[in-house]
C-alpha cells in the first residue's frame, strides 16, 4: 500500500518498538508491535539500525505517553481516548483500558486501511480515517465526558495554525482533559530540511515551539503541567548499548540538541 510523506514514518517508530520487546528487559514490551513488524518485514533485526537501538529513543517517547495516559484513565475510567496520528502503534493493547473507557485511534485513510490489514483489533475501539486537521472528525466522538489526547510523533508535522486549531478545538469541545504530546523546537524545525531521515521519507517538520508557555496562552482554559525528557532521559541512557549511549552523551553536550524534542502535558477544565 502507497503511503506518502510523514505516513511513511510509522515504519522506523515501529520498529524500534518490535526491537525493543527483543530486548533481555523492553521498555515496552509490545508484542503486537512485534508481530505487526514480522509482518512487514521480516528482516526488519537485521542490520545496523537493529544492533545499534538509535530508535529506542521512540520508545523512551512511547513509555513516556503511556504512563501519562494510564495516570489519567485511572482518575477518569469513563474518558475518552484520542490517539492521534496514529500509525501502526499498539497504545491500546498496550495500555488495555477497561471497557468503559472509549478509545479513538486516528490517522490518514491510506494508514487505517494499512492499520486494519496489519493490526489486530480490539473489539471496542474505533478507527478513523481522517485528516486530523479536518476536524470534523470530532462531530464523530462523545464530548460529554472527559477526554485524553494522545499525539506521538506528530504536531511538528502540522504548521503551528493547524496545531493551535486543532488543540483549542480540541479544548473547546469537551468539558476537561489532558492534552499529552511531543514538540520539536523552533531550530530543530527550521534545521529539519538536512535531516537525512526526514529527506529520505519526504518528511520535513513544519513547526516548532521552544516556549510551552505559548501553548497555554492559546486558550484560557488551557494550563501547562510539565513535560519529560527525551534526547537525554535517564531511561533512554540507563537501557541504550554503550555505543548508542556514548553517541547520546556526545550529542547532548550541545543544549540546542538536548531541547530540539520534548515531551509536554497540559490540562484544562471547565472552570
Amino acid at each position: 500500500m502507497e503511503l506518502a510523506g510523514v505516513q511513511k514514518t510509522l515504519s522506523p517508530v515501529l520498529k524500534a518498538k518490535a526491537l525493543d520487546n527483543r530486548l533481555p528487559s523492553p521498555i515496552l514490551g509490545d508484542t503486537v508491535a512485534e508481530q505487526t513488524m514480522r509482518q512487514l518485514d521480516p528482516g526488519y533485526d537485521k542490520g545496523w539500525f537493529a544492533t545499534s537501538q538509535l530508535g529506542l529513543i521512540a520508545v523512551v517517547r512511547a513509555k513516556t505517553l503511556d504512563d501519562w495516559t494510564r495516570d489519567f484513565l485511572a482518575g477518569h475510567p469513563d474518558a475518552v481516548v484520542l490517539n492521534l496520528g496514529c500509525g501502526l502503534d499498539a497504545r491500546a493493547h498496550r495500555i488495555d483500558p477497561p471497557d468503559t473507557v472509549s478509545w479513538y485511534d486516528l490517522d490518514h485513510p491510506a494508514v487505517a486501511d494499512l492499520r486494519r490489514r496489519f493490526l489486530p483489533t480490539r473489539g471496542q475501539d474505533t478507527l478513523i480515517g481522517s485528516d486530523v486537521t479536518d476536524l470534523t472528525w470530532l462531530e464523530r466522538i462523545p464530548r460529554d465526558r472527559p477526554v485524553v489526547m494522545v499525539a506521538e510523533g506528530l504536531l511538528g508535522y502540522l504548521t503551528e495554525a493547524d496545531v493551535r486549531r486543532l488543540l483549542t478545538g480540541i479544548v473547546e469541545a469537551f468539558p476537561s482533559g489532558r492534552l499529552l504530546f511531543d514538540v520539536v523546537s523552533v531550530a530543530g524545525w527550521r534545521a529539519s530540511r538536512w535531516d537525512p531521515i526526514g529527506r529520505r521519507y519526504n518528511a520535513r517538520f513544519l513547526s516548532g515551539i521552544d516556549d510551552p508557555a505559548v501553548i497555554a496562552g492559546w486558550h484560557p482554559r488551557l494550563s501547562y503541567v510539565g513535560e519529560a525528557p527525551m534526547n537525554d532521559s535517564p531511561l533512554l541512557m540507563a537501557r541504550a548499548p554503550a555505543g548508542t549511549r556514548r553517541i547520546y552523551r556526545l550529542l547532548n553536550l550541545f543544549p540546542a540538541y538536548t531541547r530540539s524534542s520534548r515531551i509536554l502535558q497540559y490540562r484544562f477544565s471547565s472552570e
